[in-house]
Parts: structure tokens; C-alpha cells; sequence
């Protein structure tokens, strides 16, 4: 098994919609500044900027407490104050944004189109853009917004990271090493950009990706993915005892990574051959996620070798059942 590909979850600094100057609710608590956005805007109903701030804070708090209700409120300050002024692409760029955390992807386009009708190039549009369609595998309309972004920001580090990973998911490895290189070289200090180097070049057994890694590791040390792209490397080498070692320390993180699990359970199949503490492993898996097709396969082949045939064959069925191929 291959390192797995994985989308970084990127803090997307630049996207994030500035104040308005001299904003009086910038340096009070989210809830206050709220309460005083409301008795705002009863005194004041028709103030589009009232709405668009307490739109953006809504978002925020949405973030924070992971309740839909907010991006809900949101939408419907934003939607007015672009009823009240629609010549102002921040305000259809924050409607665009908070209809993507309700993962309404349409509206959202639709919102960021109407900014981009009224500025092209307006960078936090562009951003916007580029990252909805980039989380939306839109590729091509990803690149297009990026492009835009550079060609007024040519370090952007959000969109630089971008367009190395659509290179990447496209195949064209020169142009992705080429990104993530060159963040390395703005950023020493970017974890993700040596971590996806690592990734490229542990899918393609070169050593190199083991020290890309490493460097990552010491910049992120409890990222579970740099541990298991480590771990991958020495179990495909065949070094067991080192590979299990990372596999112990990404548990230890999160008991709930079902591929530690797995790979341990592949470990004592194919090198320790310890049939039993493979299939232990490879029910470990399962109890996290039970609908693991290779889990169930490899749990058969386990079974398979003890000359349990009976638990092999329920084993393989519910691997075929679940869409595993060899």
C-alpha cells in the first residue's frame, strides 16, 4: 500500500475577509461584539456594512463552535446587505464563503461570480475562488482564480501550495516537486510543502522522501500522516521493527487510525507471521471502520494460512461483497 494521499487542511489566511478600519468590535469577545452589532443594526436597519460585519462574525463563530446555525444567519445578513449595496465584492465574497461552510458549492460559486463581475482581479475573489473550486477538484477554474492571485502576490503561499497539489493529483510530478520546492525555498519553515515532497518521493521508493519526511516531522511532530508516510516507508523497505515503532507512536495520537491498525495486522501477516495477532490487528481496523474491504481480504488470508477455511471464505466474501479486487 502506498503512502496515502491526503488533502492538507490549510489555514487560508489569505482568504480571510480584513475589518473594515477602525472597527469597533475588532478587540471584544465574539459574543459582545454580536450583541452590540444587534443593537446596531435595530437603530440602524438600513446600514449594509452593519450586516456584512455581523455576516463575517457570524462566520467566525460558525468556525469556532462547528454549528451550522451561524453560517445560516450569515447568509441571510449577507444576502442583505448585498440587497442593500451590490456594488461590493467583499460582501458577495463573504456570502460565497459562508455558503461554502454549509457545503452549498452552487450558491457559493454563484456569490463569488457576482464579486468577479464587479472587479475581475479582486484578489480576496480570486482566493475565494480558487480554494472552493480546489476543494471542489475543479481544477481548471482552480488554477484560473490562482493564477489570478499570483500574478498580484507571486509568493502566496496558500496558492503556490494549491497549484503543486493539483499538479500532483494530475500526475505532472515535475511541476508539483517544482511547487513544493519553491515553498521550501520562501518557507523553511512550511511543514506541508516537505511533507507532500516526502509523499512524491516515497511513492516512487526514493530515499529522498524518507529525509523530506523527517524534515516535516521535525516541523509538525504529531502529525499523524508525516508518522504513517514514515512508518510506510520502512514496511515497504521490509524493516518491521522500525515501521511498527511508528505505527505504536501515530496510535498512541490517534487510537482511531484505521490504516496503523491495518498495517500492523500486515506486518505480523507477512513478516513476523503471526497469523493471530494479524487478524487481532485487522479487527482493530474494523471495529473503527467496518466497512474496510482490504481489511477483510487480508483478515481471510490470515485465516487462510491457521486452516481456518471457514472464516477465510466469510472473510473473503465480505471483502468481494464490499468491492475488493485483487
Amino acid at each position: 500500500m502506498k503512502y496515502l494521499l491526503r488533502l492538507i487542511v490549510i489555514v487560508f489566511a489569505a482568504t480571510i475577509i480584513a475589518s473594515c478600519a477602525n472597527n469597533q468590535t475588532d478587540n471584544m469577545p465574539r459574543e459582545d461584539a454580536l450583541k452590540m452589532l444587534d443593537d446596531k443594526i435595530k437603530k440602524s436597519p438600513d446600514d449594509a456594512d452593519l450586516y456584512y460585519q455581523r455576516g463575517k462574525l457570524l462566520i467566525s463563530l460558525g468556525n469556532e463552535k462547528n454549528l451550522s446555525q451561524y453560517f445560516k444567519d450569515a447568509i441571510t445578513d449577507l444576502k442583505k446587505a448585498t440587497e442593500l449595496d451590490n456594488k461590493r465584492t467583499e460582501y458577495y465574497t463573504a456570502l460565497g464563503d459562508a455558503y461554502f461552510s454549509l457545503g452549498n458549492v452552487d450558491e457559493s460559486y454563484s456569490a463569488l461570480n457576482q464579486a468577479l463581475k464587479l472587479d475581475e482581479n479582486n484578489f480576496e475573489a480570486c482566493m475565494k475562488m480558487g480554494e472552493i473550486a480546489f476543494y471542489s477538484s475543479n481544477y481548471e477554474l482552480a488554477m484560473e482564480n490562482l493564477n489570478k492571485v499570483l500574478a498580484q502576490d507571486k509568493d502566496n503561499k496558500t496558492a503556490l501550495f494549491m497549484k503543486g497539489f493539483i499538479y500532483m493529483e494530475n500526475n505532472d510530478t515535475t511541476n508539483a516537486v517544482y511547487y513544493f520546492r519553491h515553498l521550501t525555498e520562501l518557507y523553511p519553515d512550511y511543514a506541508p510543502a516537505y511533507e507532500q515532497l516526502g509523499m512524491l518521493y516515497i511513492n516512487n521508493s526514493n530515499k529522498l522522501g524518507l529525509e523530506y519526511l523527517t524534515t516535516a516531522l521535525s516541523l509538525d511532530p504529531g502529525n499523524v500522516n508525516i508518522l504513517y508516510g514514515i512508518a510506510q516507508f520502512y514496511q515497504d523497505a521490509e524493516e518491521a521493527d522500525i515501521a511498527n515503532e511508528y505505527y505504536v507512536k501515530i496510535l498512541e495520537i490517534d487510537p482511531n487510525f484505521k490504516y496503523a491498525w491495518f498495517n500492523r495486522g500486515r506486518l505480523e501477516l507477512e513478516l513476523y507471521e503471526d497469523y493471530n495477532a494479524a487478524i487481532d490487528f485487522f479487527n482493530k481496523a474494523l471495529e473503527i471502520d467496518p466497512q474496510f474491504p482490504e481489511a477483510y481480504h487480508n483478515k481471510g488470508v490470515a485465516y487462510e494460512m491457521l486452516g481456518d477455511k471457514t472464516n477465510a471464505e466469510i472473510s473473503y466474501a465480505k471483502a468481494k461483497e464490499l468491492g475488493f479486487i485483487k
